[in-house]
């Protein structure tokens, strides 16, 4: 695949880009600069602008850096400047470009640079930069509490839920998703530090190794269990499907929202440990699928639809009750699907031997009060596999709808 570097980039935008500074000129510069027969060159190129956000459809890239952050500021106007600061960057950076033109590098000796530089001649790798809102920025300080959409109720407890505040929660995140994890990482540091003043990081996480596919010209990946995940996840190529489970349409709740989602992230850890030691037996069982193929049981292969009432030589279900896939299936919750875009993770060890590695989980839905949390409630109360979860993180973000050659992120909520 041929790749293009930040600094070719910056030479097929010319002078204009660099005329225009910050702002929508720079994006408009980028995009006239890919529209010719070199645009063919630069297949690791995610669009920016669209009806909805990237990030969400986009086939989900192999690495993660999710940050949720606070606003420290009670100034509207400076958070309004700060989100149009960040869309200016994003659409530089996902376009493989500096945040500044000459931000690392060739700007003044004596001032700080404009880019931090890491991603210096590397590709945009498919960078995308998704943004949400948390149900706290919702509150007495930017006069939002009457446009708080009532979907964006704070999730309840769940039964064996052991969340860390230090993890949960936020204003704002960040979710930049790469194929180079240096290029996420340079993404969020730099919208970090543009927010200096206005916002700081409440947590953050990074993932690698998708668990999931949003796309069927993606294979299905392995969690840290071995098991393939997400096989029936919900694709970029069900269009009808993500318009009844993903996309908040006009009616759904406040205007400002149609076009938008609702992303959940669950921070799961996985006693890995406790799981290497269980039967191959036992843990397809579990899951309801076999390690080697995917396929449900009683099946052949990975894409076999799923019959939960195929029945073994005693009589029971070959899918047992308390199976994942059973509890997690629409035919068990009444039809309700959401769309997944986690990622593994492994921080370090937890001092008692033991790896500090799980999922985190991120699902994009169309409403959570109906889809995520019935789903998470069945799940947690009965799943076979919570004996070997552990739920440590958790939060819930409006994802505004998609952003104009000329708006900003969150303009349909602040403009």
């Amino acid at each position: 695949m041929t790749q293009v570097s930040r600094r070719r980039l910056l030479g097929f935008a010319g002078a204009g880009v660099a005329l225009a500074g910050a702002g929508a000129a720079a994006g408009a510069g980028l995009d006239h600069a890919l529209s010719g027969p070199e645009a063919h060159a630069a297949p690791d190129l995610v669009p920016f602008h669209g009806v909805h956000q990237a990030g969400i459809v986009t086939p989900t890239q192999e690495h993660l850096h999710f940050a949720a952050l606070d606003v420290t500021t009670k100034d509207r106007a400076k958070l309004v400047s700060l989100l149009r600061k960040w869309t200016d960057a994003a659409r530089r950076m996902t376009g493989g470009q500096e945040v500044v033109p000459n931000g690392a590098v060739g700007g003044s000796a004596a001032a700080p640079p404009g880019d931090t530089g890491e991603a210096l001649d590397l590709p945009a790798a498919s960078l995308t930069l998704t943004i949400g809102f948390g149900p706290s920025l919702f509150d007495d300080r930017f006069g939002l509490a009457d446009r708080r959409p009532p979907a964006l109720a704070d999730l309840p407890a769940f039964p064996k839920d052991n969340l860390d505040p230090a993890r949960s929660g936020g204003d704002l995140c960040i979710q930049a998703c790469a194929n180079d994890p240096q290029v996420a990482v340079h993404a969020v540091r730099n919208l970090v530090r543009l927010g200096f003043g206005t916002t700081e990081v409440r947590w953050s996480q990074l993932g690698f190794g998708r668990s999931a596919s949003t796309s069927r010209s993606q294979v299905t990946p392995r969690n840290l269990f071995g098991f393939k995940d997400g096989t029936n996840n919900l694709k970029a190529e069900d269009t009808d499907a993500l318009a009844q489970h993903v996309w908040v349409a006009p009616g759904d709740g406040p205007d400002w929202m149609a076009g938008g989602s609702y992303l959940v992230t669950r921070r799961i850890r996985m006693h890995i440990e406790t799981w290497d030691r269980s039967p191959l037996r036992e843990q397809e069982q579990i899951v309801g699928r076999t390690k080697g193929t995917g396929a449900p049981l009683g099946q052949s292969a990975e894409f076999d639809p799923v019959d939960l009432h195929v029945g073994g030589a005693n009589g029971e279900p070959l899918v047992p009750a308390d199976a994942h896939i059973r509890l997690a299936s629409a035919e068990n919750l009444n039809g309700v699907r959401i769309l997944r875009r986690g990622y593994n993770f492994v921080d370090g060890s937890d001092g008692v031997g033991h790896l500090e590695a799980g999922l985190f989980f991120i699902c994009f839905n169309r409403d959570p009060r109906t889809q995520f949390v019935p789903m998470q409630k069945v799940l947690s109360a009965k799943d076979a596999m919570m004996e070997y979860l552990e739920h440590t993180g958790s939060a819930l973000f409006a994802v505004p709808p998609g952003v104009t050659e000329t708006g900003y992120w969150g303009e349909s909520l602040f403009g």
